[in-house]
């Protein structure tokens, strides 16, 4: 079976490819030009700009491929910038569709589970619960979601959606505007202050990277009737159990600034994962402790090098 995935050079797209990779599967990469490798050598690399591909460029693309791999996320969790949301997420998925569609591909797309319930009316949130995301990343995601289910009842495209929880770990970048264990820990280590928003009781599901990959590689033998799996560790840690993990991992009490709230946080988010245990037969092995300690012993702080 031949892989595509788009997004493939990036954070989550590395570990995905070492999880196929490890399980046989023929990988090529597609992502923006320059775009940093951190995963296997040996791999067949597209490079371009998703946001701009035609569909003809996208079936020149899905040539020979059997299964897509849809990574790509332009913006972050805000509401900045609507139109752009729509304009390099949701159009360019289309045009994707479209060639999936006729070239029989089917396709694994990555969603966000802390975005698309929007505030949750019980945890843990199951995939049955209403989606009503409060954040324009999360509108776009699930509005992803939708035209997968409709290409599916009008055209026959398979897919999965894989709805997934705060993903953290080795290779991921700390100071970006998402992957606040990496920038807490990055920040901790450097002996700088940590910045909170709110009072630190904010909740949120943690998963470790590794355990993502496992999910998504499973998928691929995957032949019941669901479409759509929540993807997180199956507990919740708020943001001040969060800074004790990391005082733990480096030994010392941290430096921590509270700042006002934001208004697109939802005050909890865990995800239930019981239909990915019974239906993958997955189960998520690293914890948070584990998972922030090999992003420790991974990095080298001394000369800020956080590469992984």
């Amino acid at each position: 079976m031949r892989c595509l995935i788009l997004g493939g050079a990036g954070f989550l797209g590395s570990h995905l490819c070492d999880a196929l990779t490890a399980a046989g599967y023929e990988i090529t990469i597609f992502d923006r030009p320059g775009a940093s490798l951190a995963c296997h050598s040996g791999l067949t690399v597209r490079e371009g700009d998703f946001s701009c591909l035609t569909e003809a460029q996208f079936a020149e693309l899905l040539q020979g491929i059997d299964v897509v791999y849809h990574l790509v996320s332009t913006t972050v969790p805000s509401n900045e910038d609507l139109l752009l949301d729509v304009q390099t997420n949701v159009m360019p998925t289309l045009r994707l569709l479209e060639a999936c569609k006729k070239q029989a591909v089917r396709v694994v797309f990555f969603s966000s589970g802390g975005t698309v319930y929007g505030k949750p009316r019980c945890i843990p949130i199951g995939e049955e619960h209403g989606t009503n995301p409060i954040c324009s990343y999360g509108v776009q995601k699930l509005a992803i979601e939708k035209y997968l289910q409709l290409y599916q009842h009008a055209a026959g495209l398979e897919y999965i959606i894989l709805r997934i929880a705060n993903p953290y770990g080795v290779r991921q970048v700390p100071f970006t505007t998402q992957g606040v264990v990496a920038t807490f820990l990055a920040k901790a280590l450097l002996g700088e202050p940590l910045e909170v928003w709110g009072d630190g009781s904010v909740v949120r599901d943690y998963l470790y990277v590794g355990d993502v990959a496992r999910a998504a590689a499973l998928v691929l033998r995957y032949q019941g009737p669901e479409r759509i799996f929540n993807i997180g560790s199956g507990c919740g840690h708020s943001l001040n159990e969060l800074l004790q993990t990391l005082e733990t991992a480096v030994g010392r009490t941290l430096e921590v600034r509270y700042r006002p709230g934001r208004k697109q946080d939802v005050s909890a988010n865990v995800l239930d994962i019981v239909r990915a245990q019974a239906e993958l037969n997955w189960q998520p092995q690293i914890s948070l402790l584990a998972g922030v300690q090999a992003m420790r012993d991974s990095w080298q702080p001394a000369t800020k090098r956080f590469e992984g």
